[in-house]
């Protein structure tokens, strides 16, 4: 039986997604899917300029479409996607996947050597940037040879074109490209934390699978709901929640163009009656910590989301004692789209990622590369529709990640008895002391336990004799707090946690910790501070 066939049998997906040559355009197909349904009037947008309803969305993206065909950006050509998250984001992903043409959306994060990079590797035909990023791109546009548009969302005083006034200018014209479910449709480039960014290549299908597979019948996604992500357009976890998922369905979403705060999104939870909240561990426990954080009787939340990193314990625990609403971790990586291991209603263990999402597997592989057994450690691989089909013009590292069916992660888990899996860290995070494997997350799970933790991160450091032992580098709630005495009384706090060996040797406090645009900590700078 074939992937796309089982996992219709087993979940009620339309079998015609996912099985070429079935022609199939995710664009086309999600927004008719609302007009057919009476939704043109419904907000599907609300951003700070105000709200688009599915049919002036719907309008928007053939615009853009029909002005992108006119600059002559044929289909598979690439149109790089430097966005905030504003109604123009959808319109301008959206117009490139109904016109066939390849949108490669990029973290607004980033730097001017990142953004040639990623032009240049991609060979984008088309930029469409916001304006408050321009300057990041005006020095490096006459150094990258493919590209021959440039589309500025907001106001430009450069004199390229305006996004607004291409889409006024065009007649919304209803063309969608003759695709199928396996064309390509977008590209997401990975964080590039262990050397160049390296970019996905995913198809129409995947779209309308992580939706069948994930949004509807496991997050709960529901045509009345309406969402936030704190996580970004931009992000693999973001496109999921604030596009794929609530257009499916025909829920409103809220869009925040800024970077989040934990008082910027206190304000839109007040504002605004969010159901389905979508978040990072990092920004949860800093929203915990806010003074300024709405009580429970201020929100409406009735489903919390959780991807990123693994969500610690403690913060889930209270959370749910703050809003009497549960966060649901899981896990999604870029390379598989969305998330296909997770918690969910019904089926929930708190300091576990929780179960596969059904039409997915899981193995996990030892250092001999045969699978271990549960308890055991090993490195996880994944299995299901929406993998990447490689990464573009980099042979050597899709050999080594797209294995046949198998999308290898680089994150280490343990499978317990109940068939929850539990986070370790990713595979260059890992400890081995003493001859023993140690998890960076178990250690720093077990320090964010402690009532004074806002967060932690902990990394292999060589002592006196050349040999590797935990450190922890420590955010405190207070850090007018931070003392030797505070140290050593973190340092005792995990030995009553986990077994002794495991207990960070150091204690260093600081004020925040390197992350990347995403919330993800990156212990790869911290372990940069050793000095061996």
């Amino acid at each position: 039986m074939q992937v796309a066939e089982k996992i219709a049998a087993e979940t009620g997906a339309d079998p015609a997604v996912g099985a070429s040559p079935q022609a199939y355009n995710f664009a086309a197909d999600v927004l008719r899917l609302n007009l057919d349904a009476g939704r043109a009037n419904k907000p599907a947008y609300i951003d700070a300029r105000g709200t688009c309803t599915y049919g002036q969305l719907a309008d928007r993206v053939n615009r853009f479409g029909a002005a992108l065909r006119g600059l002559g950006i044929r289909r598979e050509e690439r149109v790089l996607m430097a966005l905030t998250d504003t109604i123009d984001w959808p319109t301008a992903f959206l117009g490139c996947l109904k016109a066939g043409i390849i949108a490669v959306p990029v973290n607004t994060l980033l730097t001017e050597d990142d953004y040639h990079f990623m032009l240049t590797n991609s060979g984008a035909k088309a930029l469409v940037v916001s304006e408050g990023l321009f300057p990041k791109f005006e020095k490096i546009i006459g150094q990258c040879p493919d590209l021959e548009q440039v589309i500025v969302s907001g106001a430009n005083p450069h004199g390229y074109r305006l996004f607004d006034d291409l889409i006024r200018a065009e007649d919304a014209d209803d063309y969608t490209a003759p695709t199928v479910a396996d064309d390509m449709a977008f590209w997401l480039y990975t964080s590039g934390s262990t050397g160049k960014p390296k970019g996905a290549v995913h198809v129409h299908g995947s779209l309308k699978l992580t939706a069948d597979l994930y949004g509807t019948p496991v997050a709960g996604l529901k045509e009345s709901d309406v969402v936030h992500s704190v996580a970004k357009l931009f992000f693999a976890y973001g496109l999921g929640n604030a596009m794929t998922f609530p257009l499916s369905v025909g829920a409103t979403t809220v869009l925040n163009p800024e970077r989040p705060t934990p008082d910027g999104v206190a304000a839109l939870l007040k504002k605004h009656p969010i159901t389905m909240f979508f978040a990072v561990p990092t920004f949860y426990a800093a929203f915990l910590n806010n003074p300024n954080a709405p009580q429970k009787s201020d929100v409406k939340l009735r489903c919390c989301i959780s991807a990123g990193e693994a969500l610690p314990e403690e913060i889930a625990r209270k959370w749910n004692e703050r809003y009497g609403v549960p966060i649901y971790d899981g896990l999604g990586t870029t390379e598989m789209l969305h998330i296909f291991l997770t918690n969910r209603p019904g089926a929930t263990k708190y300091g576990t990622t929780g179960k596969p999402v059904p039409g997915y597997e899981i193995k996990l592989v030892g250092e001999d590369g045969q699978p271990v057994k549960k308890g055991e450690i090993g490195e996880m691989y994944s299995r299901g529709p929406t993998g990447a089909v490689m990464y573009w013009a980099n042979r050597e590292k899709s050999r080594t990640t797209f294995q046949g069916e198998w999308t290898k992660s680089g994150d280490k888990y343990i499978e317990d008895e109940d068939g929850y899996f539990i986070c370790c860290g990713r595979a260059d995070d890992m400890l081995k002391v003493s001859g023993i494997y140690v998890s960076p997350f178990e250690v720093e799970a077990a320090l964010s336990s402690h009532p004074d933790v806002l967060e932690a991160a902990v990394v292999g450091w060589h002592d006196e004799q050349k040999l590797i032992k935990p450190r922890a580098f420590v955010v405190l709630k207070d850090a007018g707090k931070a003392s030797p005495a505070m140290a050593l009384a973190l340092q005792e706090h995990v030995k009553q946690k986990l077994a002794p060996y495991k207990y960070p040797r150091w204690i260093e406090f600081r004020t925040e910790l390197p992350k990347t645009a995403t919330g993800k900590i990156q212990r790869f700078k911290l372990r940069a501070e050793d000095r061996v």
